[in-house]
């Protein structure tokens, strides 16, 4: 039995959700160093980035959840607040993810109404991390069981 890892890796093939395609595997690199490049001081510049790194899409797995943690990386070093996800409806948060590329004004009014000064509460990024999976559609573990 031949295994094919790819968990951390740039993606090497071109992915779709639905009728989604992602930035085409040839210009991803290109991407990518443009996202690097964009500004990132003021909430509406970090949500943009959000989106463009979303429409990069640069693995093959785990976008959506390495993503909201690094969007929360971003508001904590910029800003000094993160998301808090509890807050944020799943189905709504999906919907406004696929208009984004289009227009992110939703995506980001939702994500600014669950903003939250409580950068180093535990509770909070945890609970954020149960949500975040949630939103991938898994349920079967829940950070409390590991405490």
């Amino acid at each position: 039995m031949k295994f094919i890892f790819f968990a951390g890796e740039i993606r090497k093939v071109n992915i779709a959700k639905n009728d989604f395609r992602f930035a085409p595997v040839m210009f991803l690199e290109q991407s990518l160093e443009y996202i690097d490049k964009m500004p990132q001081s003021t909430f509406d510049e970090i949500i943009e980035k959000y989106v463009e790194m979303n429409i990069a899409h640069p693995f093959r797995e785990g976008n959506g959840r390495s993503m909201r943690i690094w969007l929360d990386l971003i508001l904590k070093k910029e800003l000094s607040k993160v998301v808090d996800w509890s807050k944020v409806d799943k189905e709504d948060y999906l919907l406004a993810m696929q208009r984004s590329p289009v227009k992110a004004l939703e995506l980001k009014e939702l994500l600014r109404q669950a903003l939250s000064s409580k950068t180093n509460d535990r509770e909070v990024y945890m609970k954020g991390i149960d949500t975040s999976y949630g939103y991938e559609g898994y349920y079967a573990y829940n950070t409390e069981d590991l405490t």
